[in-house]
């Protein structure tokens, strides 16, 4: 008797845990989303912020020249950390990826240690360490390598090093699994036909770590653009990203169909990055199995 209950109190549980996941994604993630796709197509209302009015000018507002430039000023910043954060995790990933096996888990717990803390509260203390007067001046003004400090705060490089410094965490998790499952195989057979290191890494080890190299790049250019915090405590009026533009419209503005149409513009670019990425890994797993 007890073994027929087993099974059923199994798909019992099984039926609840979907169930509650279930509830919980269309709660939380489905009606929201529904919530502000319809209000991207409504009327701001200065008495009730919306109205219910349907209208297409909050899209055909994206393409302002004004709103225009900071979505362009926005994608150049987030690809430039975006290359950075590639050249900087590759690396990194590669060495934790050649270490002993003991070695390797030790190593991705420091990497993931900053997550413990906000990502605001690291932003201000990195903040206090690029300053005029902070510690990255100091050291440099006391070792004689400049005459006076250095200005990075409030310019666009300072926007950069926050996106890089935030966020290469993403670059690198995929990166090592990427490079901790190539097949040493493919290597060796290159170094016995009389490939060089360099001809070896760019003829076998990129092109077998591209699912990697391309999620890594989809996990770091999308949250750079809605960062908001980092322009605002680092970049000034001047370097604004995405983001700054949703949380201006939904909070100083109040022009919450606008704010909606922006953030739904992020999220479709979002979506054609991630058909991108499978596209290429299906091509990429296509080409494996015909050689």
């Amino acid at each position: 008797m007890n073994s027929h209950n087993k099974p059923s109190q199994r798909k019992l549980f099984q039926q609840v845990s979907i169930a509650i996941i279930v509830s919980w994604l269309v709660l939380f993630v489905f009606l929201p989303n529904l919530m502000i796709i319809g209000t991207s197509f409504l009327t701001r209302d200065d008495a009730n912020l919306i109205s219910l009015v349907f209208s297409l000018d909050n899209y055909s507002r994206l393409f302002d020249p004004m709103y225009l430039q900071v979505m362009l000023h926005s994608l150049n910043m987030a690809l430039i950390a975006t290359f950075f954060c590639l050249i900087i995790g590759y690396p990194f990933a590669y060495c934790i990826a050649s270490m002993p096996k003991r070695a390797q888990p030790i190593m991705l717990f420091l990497l993931i240690i900053p997550f413990w803390t906000n990502s605001l509260i690291r932003t201000y203390g990195l903040k206090i360490f690029i300053s005029t007067k902070g510690i990255l001046n100091q050291i440099l003004l006391g070792i004689g390598l400049i005459d006076e400090p250095l200005r990075i705060m409030y310019s666009q490089e300072a926007v950069i090093i926050g996106l890089v410094y935030i966020l290469l965490p993403f670059m690198v998790l995929p990166l090592y699994s990427s490079i901790e499952k190539l097949d040493k195989t493919y290597i060796e057979a290159a170094r016995d036909l009389g490939a060089k290191k360099v001809q070896t890494f760019v003829r076998v080890i990129i092109p077998l770590t591209m699912p990697g190299i391309i999620a890594g790049c989809l996990l770091v250019l999308l949250p750079a653009m809605g960062m908001f915090y980092i322009a605002d405590l680092l970049g000034g009026a001047k370097n604004l990203l995405v983001g700054n533009v949703i949380k201006n419209q939904f909070l100083r503005l109040r022009d919450w169909p606008f704010g909606a149409a922006t953030s739904i513009s992020l999220t479709i670019l979002m979506g054609l990055m991630l058909y991108f990425y499978y596209r290429v890994a299906k091509l990429l797993n296509r080409k494996d199995e015909l050689e």
